[in-house]
């Protein structure tokens, strides 16, 4: 198999975290997903959101959750890039999306529960850096919940919900499942 990805051409580095899921062996610095459709895989939850590019440095600008306001602002600029993705069909730039607004929610929701954002005590050891994940951490207790984070939760929330239903997304979600398990084939 592995002969098989360097007859490929397609850029690996090291890794330390192996997913069924998601590919995290891949060179993520030098591969443009736009072009090479092929080498994305949708992963569970959030996986890949802060790797994979071009998306990343498209939408990653306009992501905030600090307050309301910018929950509000940021969730629907994101929308506005999801809509105009699926418009492209450009299922991996809409998936990216979609990633952006649940990662709005999540972030947003371990601000309301943990003042500061820290949910795990101790430093995270140097080997574990970048990986989810307690790293063997208790888990600190909740805070009282931050009003304006659970709330700029909530608007993410919405627009991420409306994103993961939305047909034309599923409908371009099935067909680049589809496209990938050919292309699986082929490998």
């Amino acid at each position: 198999m592995k002969d098989d990805y360097q007859k490929n051409n397609i850029p690996r580095r090291n890794s330390r975290v192996f997913s069924k899921s998601f590919d995290y062996s891949l060179d993520f610095k030098n591969i443009n997903f736009r072009k090479r459709p092929e080498l994305y895989r949708i992963g569970r939850g959030e996986q890949g959101v802060l790797l994979v590019e071009p998306y990343k440095s498209e939408i990653l600008p306009f992501w905030q959750f600090a307050d309301q306001e910018k929950a509000q602002k940021s969730s629907e600029k994101i929308y506005e890039l999801f809509l105009s993705y699926l418009d492209a069909n450009d299922f991996i730039g809409a998936d990216m999306a979609r990633k952006f607004l649940q990662m709005g929610y999540t972030r947003a929701r371990r601000y309301a529960n943990h003042k500061g954002g820290k949910k795990y005590k101790g430093a995270v050891p140097a080997d574990k850096k970048g990986l989810s994940g307690s790293h063997g951490g208790d888990e600190l207790p909740y805070s009282p919940e931050d009003q304006v984070k659970a709330a700029a939760a909530q608007i993410f929330k919405q627009k991420w919900n409306q994103a993961k239903t939305h047909t034309r997304y599923l409908e371009l979600k099935d067909q680049f499942n589809q496209f990938i398990e050919k292309n699986l084939k082929t490998v």
